[in-house]
């Protein structure tokens, strides 16, 4: 087997760890998380004139897997406490067209599944989870991802977890894993051909090369045995900043992340928010002119230029564009020192003072 391919023995071994790692029947590794939606468009046989509801606030992945299938986004308002989806939202935005759910994990916190996946039984709907910031966090003590028909996540090289670029699609229901199989590879039936299954393979459905490199595939595997040893150290920056940046939050200047209790994160990112737009642009400045790499995130979706063309709001979408007008994200890494980290959090004490004149 060529070590610069698909499926070989390093794809075998990261493949069999993930799927115990999640307890599902099937984790095939594609080449994005990116690629893992849009596969996963196809295995909820998503079809021209279908809606999918999606968050406006999350990355463009979430909504071109939706238009790549000749389907309609539907943009739905967060909740201001999380920036996930808002369930209530989610059953407003529910038509005659409705076929699914692309719900998307903010910062490693879990959207509230439990009523996610009341509307959409009640609806007869799929939930596709986009858990590309996820790997490592749970939700009710449950891995997230393992609560839909399928999760996608992300390995690119700004995740906990990192082989470049790299994702997997996790396959939690048994009756998705043949055509699981079959779309992500060409859309032929050679994972059946190389068990002995078939005599030969040839195609049978849709399809595209959804497969992850071999060399990337290693590299994974061995970032992912130290999977709790990076999220600890992730979680320890984390800590640091929200204990740094507590007495900002009870004063009204800021307001730090809100995790629910029935979650349990990943040290992903840090964010919090500050009362205006205008002061969000100053911290951000100062910061990065202190040479402190803080950042904003998201445009919401359905502000768009794309967005616009190929979707449209469920209904007015007013929390999206406050928070993400008002978000500031600050670095975080497991190599941060704790000099690193005590200096972060001076230069942002600092710069949400001077964003009070």
């Amino acid at each position: 087997m060529n070590p610069l391919s698909g499926d070989g023995p390093f794809n075998q071994k990261t493949q069999v760890w993930l799927e115990h790692h999640f307890q599902t029947p099937l984790v095939v590794l594609t080449p994005s998380c990116t690629a893992a939606l849009e596969m996963s468009m196809l295995l909820m046989n998503v079809k021209p004139g279908d809606e999918v509801i999606v968050p406006s606030f999350t990355f463009s992945s979430t909504a071109t897997a939706v238009v790549l299938v000749s389907a309609t986004p539907v943009f739905v308002d967060c909740d201001p406490q999380t920036l996930n989806i808002d369930p209530d939202k989610i059953a407003a935005a529910i038509s005659p067209k409705t076929k699914g759910i692309i719900i998307m994990h903010y910062a490693g916190v879990s959207c509230d599944m439990a009523r996610i996946q009341k509307i959409a039984k009640s609806h007869d709907l799929f939930v596709v989870e986009d858990a590309a910031q996820c790997i490592g966090a749970q939700y009710q003590g449950q891995k997230i991802g393992t609560q839909s028909s399928a999760a996608a996540f992300s390995f690119h090289h700004t995740k906990n977890i990192s082989c470049g670029e790299g994702g997997c699609l996790v396959i939690n229901d048994p009756d998705l894993v043949e055509r699981a199989e079959i779309i992500r590879d060409k859309g032929t039936n050679r994972r059946q051909f190389f068990r002995g299954q078939v005599d030969k393979y040839t195609w049978v459905d849709v399809g595209s090369s959804y497969l992850m490199s071999d060399l990337q595939a290693e590299y994974l595997l061995n970032q992912l045995q130290s999977l709790e040893t990076i999220t600890k150290k992730r979680l320890d920056v984390w800590q640091s900043y929200h204990e740094g940046l507590r007495d900002l939050d009870e004063k009204g200047l800021i307001q730090r992340m809100h995790v629910p209790e029935a979650c349990a994160i990943n040290g992903h990112i840090y964010y919090f928010l500050m009362p205006t737009a205008f002061q969000a642009t100053s911290v951000i400045k100062n910061l990065q002119e202190q040479g402190i790499k803080a950042t904003s995130h998201y445009v919401p979706l359905h502000a768009s230029p794309a967005g616009k063309k190929f979707g449209r709001a469920s209904d007015d979408i007013l929390h999206a564009s406050d928070v993400a007008s008002r978000l500031v994200r600050l670095p975080i890494s497991p190599d941060l020192s704790t000099q690193e980290m005590e200096r972060v959090i001076t230069e942002t004490r600092a710069a949400v003072q001077a964003s009070q004149n």
